[in-house]
């Protein structure tokens, strides 16, 4: 039985919260300077605000409250933990994937970026930030209320200069005072499916509850030192206790004689992403006129542009684990049992490809006799059935902010309305970057044969270029209730990566603990 997460004042926020009600948004990329400056820096961070230190500290999970003005979370990179003068053997205590870098060192970074989909325009040596070796060594998220944020970036860069110089700065599009929801900038309703975290401890791994798709997923797919979804803990840096000489970090709960310095933190994607706006509603209104490409694009997304609403008529009883509230249930409470030939949904979807919400058996829960004939192999479903691998297995926390200009569809259409840049700053929480953010991006968004397809990538992330045997990718099948699929070919590519780079997310106290590190002590 998992343990239930406690530690809330030793999380940063984030991971619990994506900080809605803060509608300003900054993310700096920074370089170490000074590494003793910046130490100083990072420690002073964790430490209660007082008159004669600085104003502000890193939010934790235990500190959001509704009367919240601003928040600063902190994620460093494996470059950074080296310029900030860790030793090496810390390093390399953690993940292979973390350690080389989104882009890879110079030995695979060709695999992984073709792996990535991160080929082409989307390669790291077009990118603006993070590629070619060029990660940044620090990560610092700022939030803040409608007009708060310039004067708190002006506070937190003049603290920090004197260890870091800024290497960018990324502002994300604020939020409409008007705005009900959050919008991406193709004009559709953001971050609405999230998995629920099982703070308390409730999930119990291998069970039949595993069978069907379920939205709670244990907390250790999420947070390092805690049980996953396979009720093992996920491999981090534990130390000997005497590289913790001020005894700092906690013990691990499966090795008590290690001290957890992953525990209640989780590795960060961050990746920017550059939407063509004009481009995207443009080859939809031109390609399905009858209705000005809505219902063309809402296939590619697989949502409703309106209000945000699966395509698929969700059954409120379908799935648990969702919370209470009716619009979730609507919203992220349904999986893809009931359109098994993709007449709602196309199977190569968006929202099918980023989570096809399967179960451990297809079908989910049986009778016995049912359950019997399939394990024996004399009842099959359709022929696309185990196809995918279960969901839970492979769920990241998304918490980006679109930057640029939101146009809507009519101002896209017009020639020249939408012609500055704008995307999403898209960061990603995980615990695994191989089987989590990793496998989704390899396995089902590049993936050309996704659930049985032939030739078509994501429909919005795809980049559109020919396989390494020259199969075309750009390709979009919607599966029709008379007749054959309609098959869109050349799709465009809308969405091009401009940078990226893996960060890890440390808990309180291994920030405390990395600020005391240094290659001479």
């Amino acid at each position: 039985m998992p343990q239930p997460v406690s530690e809330l004042s030793d999380i940063q926020a984030i991971v619990r919260s994506g900080f809605s009600r803060l509608d300003e948004a900054a993310f700096l990329l920074l370089r170490v300077k000074d590494p003793a400056e910046a130490r100083a820096w990072l420690a002073a961070i964790v430490e209660e605000p007082k008159h004669d230190k600085l104003t502000y500290r890193v939010t934790h999970a235990a500190d959001l409250e509704d009367h919240q003005e601003r928040a600063l979370q902190v994620a460093i990179t494996g470059a950074g933990l080296r310029n900030l003068g860790a030793p090496e053997d810390l390093v390399r205590a953690f993940s292979r994937e973390f350690r080389l870098g989104l882009s890879g060192d110079e030995t695979e970074a060709e695999g992984r970026s073709r792996r990535l989909g991160d080929i082409g325009e989307n390669a790291p040596a077009n990118w603006d930030w993070g590629g070619n070796g060029e990660a940044p060594d620090v990560l610092v998220m700022l939030y803040a209320e409608a007009g708060g944020l310039a004067s708190f970036r002006q506070a937190v860069s003049a603290d920090l200069a004197l260890g870091f110089d800024v290497h960018a700065a990324l502002v994300a599009a604020s939020t409409p005072n008007d705005a009900k929801v959050r919008r991406e900038p193709f004009g559709f309703v953001d971050g609405v499916s999230q998995p629920a975290i099982d703070w308390e401890g409730r999930r119990k791994i291998g069970t039949s509850d595993d069978l069907e798709y379920g939205n709670l997923i244990a907390a250790g797919e999420f947070l390092l030192g805690y049980e996953n979804e396979y009720g093992f803990y996920t491999e981090r840096p534990l130390l000997d206790p005497a590289q913790d000489p001020d005894d700092l970090l906690a013990a691990a709960e499966d090795n008590p004689a290690r001290r957890d310095l992953g525990r209640n933190g989780a590795y960060l994607v961050f990746r920017q992403l550059e939407q063509d706006v004009s481009g995207f509603w443009r080859f939809a209104a031109a390609t399905s006129p009858e209705d000005d490409g809505v219902g063309l694009a809402e296939a590619i997304v697989g949502r409703r542009l309106a209000t945000g609403d699966p395509l698929i008529t969700a059954s409120d009883a379908e799935i648990r684990g969702v919370g209470p509230d009716a619009l979730d249930i609507r919203q992220n409470g349904f999986s893809f049992d009931s359109d098994p030939k993709g007449l709602a949904c196309p199977f190569g979807a968006h929202i099918r490809r980023a989570n096809p919400r399967t179960g451990d058996i297809p079908g989910g829960r049986q009778s016995l006799i049912s359950w019997a004939l399939r394990m024996i192999g004399l009842k099959r479903g359709g022929p696309r059935e185990d196809l995918l691998s279960s969901s839970r297995l492979h769920r990241i926390i998304r918490r980006g902010r679109a930057y640029g200009a939101v146009a809507d569809r009519e101002a896209a259409l017009r020639d020249g309305a939408h012609d500055s840049k704008s995307g999403l700053y898209f960061i990603a929480l995980n615990a695994n970057l191989s089987r989590q953010f990793e496998f989704i991006q390899n396995a089902w968004i590049a993936n050309a044969k996704f659930n049985g397809l032939t030739g078509e990538t994501d429909p919005l992330l795809g980049n559109r270029l020919p396989s390494p045997l020259g199969h075309a990718t750009d390709g979009f099948t919607a599966a029709q209730p008379c007749g054959p699929s309609r098959r869109i070919a050349g799709l465009p590519q809308f969405i091009t990566v401009r940078g990226g780079a893996y960060f890890f997310l440390p808990s309180l106290r291994a920030l405390r603990f990395l600020a005391r590190q240094s290659e001479a002590g």
